[in-house]
């Protein structure tokens, strides 16, 4: 079965599956049972590239555990819990409580700029943001990515307080990789668990209805609620992902865990800081009847980029009979005239969700080459998109 759960005592709601999907999110009503250690702090020996310290690590230690030390000492600092209260309505009793809600994140620039998921913040009213130093600062949302689950926030810190965290890259991720999470489980900040990369390229039903969150990463480092939006570290301290999930019956970790790849986030989050959201192409089609023989267009988006093309949609035929001083109007609908498209740019057309993800693999301005049949014709139209 999939559970999405949104605080420590917050309801999960079953939605299918044989397993449970839950999303990394804690409560701060939860009792807390103290801060998490954060270990003893060894000596800088020399300095990172930003001009932050980089600890020695005890030669006593064996070399696996000298490279957890580093990766926790080197990305902790970059590494934020964030806390959210919101406003519960009780629909029947038309009462209103407060509730409240924990999660992970990391500094993205020195701009004050976090990165976390956005069901993390989803609805939230007030917003913080605790520094690894303990600092705390009020949040805004600035950009948000609900098929993605990715969220940008915005603090107003000094720049000498943030230390944003090394981007790598997911691109060459193998199977059997070493990894790391580091966050705020059930109120535990500064929390490093380790484990392997499991798989690749696995699919979970996305927060938008009919959408995929695809080719994610699947890990067994144990992630819980809290973990979401921290990071998913490499053996060089750098993020290759971003935890949004688990697979689970209880809630808690049952060893599979799920992260956004960083390659993904790096496309996204510029965009979200830019426009507040991620421009799509769009080509002006909002419906489409699917066949055996290609996608019939319904309807399209007056004076949009495939009406301009000259694509053809169901056609709204409006007839007005007299009787006496009294006018009546009929309506019908003719099919026969709408186009059937069959491909875009050589590329076979057959479901309308696979047309709606190719058409975002643009960008405004392209033009594309929308293949269709027009009275037994087969026929090429350019048609150049717009934002959406």
């Amino acid at each position: 079965m999939i559970k999405r759960c949104t605080g420590w005592g917050a309801l999960c709601v079953l939605v299918g599956l044989l397993l449970g999907l839950a999303m990394a999110t804690d409560s701060p009503d939860a009792p807390l049972l103290g801060q998490a250690a954060h270990g003893v702090q060894p000596a800088a020996v020399d300095t990172a590239d930003d001009g932050w310290p980089v600890p020695a690590v005890s030669p006593q230690l064996t070399a696996a555990e000298q490279i957890n030390v580093r990766v926790y000492e080197r990305a902790n600092p970059c590494v934020v819990n964030i806390s959210t209260r919101s406003v519960l309505v009780d629909n029947f009793f038309m009462l209103q409580r407060e509730a409240g809600g924990s999660g992970s994140g990391a500094v993205f620039d020195k701009q004050g700029h976090i990165l976390t998921n956005y069901h993390v913040v989803e609805g939230a009213r007030d917003i913080e943001v605790t520094l690894a130093s303990n600092q705390t600062f009020p949040a805004t949302l600035i950009g948000k990515d609900k098929e993605h689950d990715i969220a940008v926030l915005r603090i107003e810190a000094p720049a000498s307080d943030l230390q944003p965290i090394d981007l790598g890259t997911s691109g060459n991720l193998r199977v059997g990789q070493r990894v790391y999470i580091l966050g705020t489980p059930f109120g535990w900040e500064g929390t490093l668990s380790t484990g392997i990369i499991s798989s690749l390229n696995r699919d979970l039903p996305s927060r938008v209805q009919g959408r995929l969150m695809q080719s994610l990463i699947q890990t067994d480092a144990a992630m819980n609620p809290g973990n979401s939006g921290g990071p998913l570290l490499n053996t060089q301290s750098q993020m290759i992902g971003m935890c949004v999930a688990i697979a689970t019956k209880t809630g808690q970790n049952a060893g599979i865990g799920f992260a956004i790849p960083i390659d993904r986030i790096k496309r996204i989050v510029p965009e979200l800081i830019q426009h507040g959201r991620v421009v799509r192409a769009s080509i002006g089609i909002t419906q489409v009847m699917e066949t055996e023989a290609g996608l019939v267009i319904v309807s399209l988006t007056p004076d949009g980029p495939a009406a301009q093309a000259g694509l053809r949609g169901f056609q709204r035929i409006v007839q007005r009979r007299q009787r006496g001083p009294v006018i009546y109007e009929t309506e019908t609908i003719d099919r026969s005239s709408a186009d059937r498209l069959l491909g875009v740019d050589g590329e076979a057309m057959r479901s309308g969700v696979r047309f709606r993800d190719k058409i975002w693999e643009y960008k405004p301005g392209d033009t594309i080459r929308v293949t269709i049949v027009r009275d037994g014709q087969k026929i090429d139209i350019p048609v150049t998109l717009t934002a959406d």
